[in-house]
């Protein structure tokens, strides 16, 4: 059993056929989804499909591509929305200096709300992190320093030193299909240190397809691929590395039920 982590099912690519997918992961025997925010004013998209869907939870939280459009959203109210039953994660949040469209200091505020929200309700924070290592880790340390608040590196692709922070802060990482590509050598290195307990699976669909599907949309069933990296990264059984992602999944997203 597996458990996609990270997914956005209410992106437009699985509109027309979302029965399947989800018939397609179960049938991977990827059991249940995290459907990851990126805007809380289209929460109630999210909270359709998982309603819909037994096996499918979702987080609430706004990406730091967007922070810009959603500064009139603070930290009571993600604590407010995040009751729903459904709802299991705080984010994504965090801070993406690859694009230049919103100011860091948009991303900062954001992100700081959305850190307050996990600390509060102790639900996890999916952390979006890409090209802002040092910011990144200056502000886990700092905040940390405030009150420990559970949270994950989501799609980690960023240096060792992040890694090592994360986990020192007691965070944990979570491993897309980049770590199968064929160049990301030095980022299956960085998986294979990470403790056991702290590592977790997901697609990021529908981004960033793994390499037996790469070329493709993404989707849940093929964190599979991911998985089998990952175990060889860690040179363990499939079947056991799949038990540890699951166990740890249930640990982090404490407010998901087993289906």
């Amino acid at each position: 059993m597996l458990i996609d982590t990270h997914c956005h099912l209410d992106f437009a690519d699985f509109a027309e056929e979302r029965d399947a997918i989800i018939e397609r992961a179960q049938a991977a025997n990827v059991s249940q989804m995290v459907t990851i925010s990126t805007r809380v004013k289209k929460l109630d998209v999210l909270i359709e499909i998982t309603d819909k869907y037994p096996s499918v939870f979702c987080s609430v939280g706004t990406h730091p591509n967007n922070a810009d459009e959603e500064l009139d959203i603070f930290s009571e109210d993600l604590v407010r929305l995040s009751e729903h039953p459904k709802i299991v994660a705080i984010g994504e949040a965090g801070l993406d200096y690859f694009y230049d469209t919103v100011k860091p200091e948009d991303q900062k505020t954001g992100f700081l709300r959305h850190i307050e929200a996990a600390r509060r309700t102790g639900l996890p924070l999916v952390i979006h992190s890409r090209n802002a290592d040092d910011d990144m880790a200056a502000i886990l340390k700092e905040e940390t320093g405030k009150g420990a608040f559970p949270f994950i590196l989501h799609c980690f692709s960023s240096g060792a030193e992040l890694a090592r922070t994360g986990v020192e802060l007691g965070g944990y990482l979570s491993f897309s299909g980049i770590l199968t590509f064929p160049k990301s050598e030095e980022l299956r290195a960085i998986a294979s240190e990470v403790p056991l307990d702290r590592l977790l699976v997901e697609t990021d669909a529908p981004y960033l397809a793994p390499k037996r599907w790469r070329g493709k949309r993404n989707e849940p069933a093929y964190v599979v691929n991911t998985a089998e990296v990952l175990a060889e990264a860690k040179e363990l059984p499939f079947e056991e590395m799949a038990l540890i992602t699951t166990e740890n999944a249930f640990r982090i997203f404490s407010k998901m039920p087993r289906i």
